[in-house]
């Protein structure tokens, strides 16, 4: 028997259970508004189930095979085989913890869950047509919809995903196996995080990038060190070529690639990984219905409140435009609920901090040099190189350095660039800094715990200021 429509009303209506959707969810409810959120696959999005939480798990995993077997500087002989199952029934633990742990904070905040694909039908209201025959579907009057629908991985043309031999992000984080050889197309941050992952678990890597560096974006001097870990770990690149086929060959792939004279370039791998980005998903949401139309890259413009052109309607995480990052997600629900609900609240990204779980990690924040000279700053620089860290050497991770960008007359912070160990950790006392307005010397003067990491940034700000103890001053 198919289930007729049901109508149903709500305050705020969130569309997607990402990091996004599910904080603008929960902050809803915390806000005594009637929430009601529309998830189509698994609540956590991407992040928990198919890219954050379980590619750090492996992240994790392959850096303990790979210290333990690499120890013999340390007096430390061994090996580390790797049961992929059972490191996947591991990684897939973890997840379920995470995505029931949303669930249930959802329920407790008052959030009505609904499993199905929404789209919009008209001005305010959601036609939610539930996944399985004969489910039907509902529809749902709002006051406030908040567009929390992510993103998924891009295609190169003829290179559909068949998560067999042409391989996703997610495809890649479900192997049952470890593959003899992958073949990566695409040296941004998730082809660098999972080829360095392969590369620790045992794979033959190969990486073939149209640009003519790794992680675009990030300055040379921080890729530069990147690249040289991910070279020592056998990992091949191959740059200024652009995949254009591929072919069955025998139990591997044969993919060619073009370089920009025509010359083709053949290789053979076992799995080929496509990670050349990801892309905002909006054409499942019947926009037209609404009167709102995705800019040329599909995203959909937002202002200071996270509200698109139409009043009613928000957008917030990957649908809202680079960066493309869960933290980002999080904090423009947050802003996006509680304008929903009358609060004076409004977005400041001068703060945004990345990471990249490479190895070493990259953390930045805030602005660069040469942004703060665009922006009209007079910069000092300050730095603190990770091998004069007493910290860092005794990890046997002494690659990389902090640096710390802070205006030249009044000192107050604007910037950080940091590639080394637990970068990741280590940029949030820089985000701290800029937030809050603190200068270099507010940094310097802070007493940080030794023998840490964490002295490092406080070196950095003191090198800016001239009174470094442990490095040469600039």
């Amino acid at each position: 028997m198919v289930v007729g429509d049901v109508s149903t009303g709500t305050e705020l209506l969130v569309i997607g259970g990402g990091p996004g959707g599910y904080t603008a969810a929960i902050r809803g409810g915390q806000l005594g508004l009637d929430t009601t959120l529309v998830e189509m696959d698994a609540y956590g999005g991407t992040c928990l189930n198919v890219g954050c939480i379980p590619s750090k798990a492996y992240i994790t995993a392959a850096d303990m095979k790979h210290r333990v077997e690499g120890a013999e500087d340390m007096g430390i002989h061994a090996r580390a085989d790797v049961d992929m199952m059972g490191l996947k029934t591991w990684k897939d633990g973890v997840v379920d913890q995470l995505t029931g742990g949303v669930e249930k904070l959802c329920k407790a905040n008052g959030v009505n869950l609904v499993e199905g694909r929404a789209e919009f039908a008209g001005e305010n209201r959601v036609r939610v047509v539930h996944g399985g025959e004969g489910q039907g579907s509902e529809s749902i009057e709002f006051e406030h919809a908040i567009v929390a629908t992510g993103s998924r991985p891009m295609e190169v043309p003829d290179f559909e995903f068949d998560e067999d031999r042409i391989l996703s992000s997610t495809g890649a984080l479900a192997l049952e196996s470890i593959p003899d050889s992958m073949l990566v197309v695409g040296g941004g941050y998730i082809g660098m995080e999972l080829s360095t992952v392969y590369a620790k678990l045992g794979s033959d890597v190969t990486v073939v990038e149209m640009l003519d560096d790794i992680l675009p974006g990030y300055d040379s001097d921080i890729t530069r060190v990147v690249r040289n870990h991910a070279e020592e770990l056998g990992i091949d690149f191959h740059f200024g070529q652009r995949a254009s086929s591929w072919s069955p060959a025998g139990n591997d792939t044969r993919v060619v690639t073009e370089d920009e004279d025509g010359e083709e370039y053949r290789y053979d791998a076992e799995k080929v990984l496509v990670a050349i980005g990801r892309e905002p998903v909006t054409d499942t949401l019947n926009l037209e219905s609404i009167g709102l139309e995705p800019d040329e890259g599909g995203f959909l413009g937002t202002d200071d409140r996270a509200r698109t052109d139409v009043e009613t309607v928000f957008a917030v995480g990957d649908v809202a435009g680079e960066p493309m990052l869960a933290h980002k997600a999080m904090k423009e629900g947050e802003v996006a609920a509680g304008v929903a609900a009358g609060e004076p609240a409004a977005l400041d990204y001068q703060a945004v901090p990345a990471a990249v779980f490479t190895d070493p990690e990259i953390g930045t924040v805030g602005m660069t040099e040469s942004e703060a000279e665009e922006a009209g700053f007079d910069p000092v620089v300050g730095e603190m190189p990770m091998r004069a860290s007493g910290r860092a050497l005794t990890l046997d991770e002494s690659d990389g350095f902090v640096r710390i960008v802070a205006d030249g007359d009044a000192g107050f912070v604007l910037g950080a660039q940091i590639v080394g160990p637990e970068a990741s950790e280590l940029i949030a006392e820089c985000g701290l800094a800029i937030e809050m307005g603190a200068t270099l010397e507010d940094v310097a003067a802070t007493i940080h715990t030794h023998p840490t990491l964490s002295e490092t940034v406080m070196e950095a700000a003191m090198n800016a200021r001239g009174e470094a103890i442990h490095t040469l001053n600039r």
